[in-house]
């Protein structure tokens, strides 16, 4: 009985030292980016190529942390706070990295009392919460918005794509 209970535990701490032993699946990296941007990889906007698949890095057991990297926004910063690693994604087209809200830079992408995913950012971390937004803008404007809940105050966010603003922290 004890020689089946240390087998079975022993078989249990190998299993988990596989799982943590194999390395982070690049697709899912390729997918986060795809999500952030709007577009896949190849198209204006997205990551001008996948990950390369010779990396190896250890498996994230987080969710991944990704912000726009660089003056100009033409690469990706996508980090795994609980691996401690960090990798740069470079990005086809500017202006907010997205090629398809490029496009559409100066039209309006949120309009007033529409809802929205209001994204805050700050030193490794992102928060989200819902909200809608009391003014119209485009990408790249400031606009007010208001986080969902009774009476909350207007807070200024950056328009980021239809129906996402931002505020980053320092």
């Amino acid at each position: 009985m004890r020689h089946q209970f240390l087998g079975s535990l022993a078989a249990a701490l190998f299993a988990t030292s596989a799982v943590a032993a194999a390395p982070m699946d690049l697709s899912i990296i390729d997918r986060a980016v795809a999500d952030f941007t709007g577009a896949e990889v190849g198209q204006p906007g997205g990551a001008k190529l996948p990950v390369d698949r010779r990396l190896r890095l250890s498996h994230c057991q987080s969710p991944l942390d990704l912000q726009w990297f660089g003056r100009d926004q033409r690469s990706i910063q996508v980090a795994c706070p609980s691996a401690g690693w960090r990798i740069y994604v470079a990005v086809d087209g500017g202006a907010g990295g997205s090629g398809r809200f490029a496009q559409q830079y100066g039209q309006t992408l949120v309009k007033r009392g529409e809802n929205v995913s209001i994204l805050v950012r700050g030193s490794g971390f992102t928060l989200t919460r819902q909200g809608s937004a009391v003014e119209d803008g485009a990408q790249g404007e400031w606009i007010k918005v208001r986080a969902a809940g009774e009476k909350t105050e207007t807070l200024r966010a950056m328009v980021i794509r239809p129906g996402q603003v931002g505020i980053e922290l320092p």
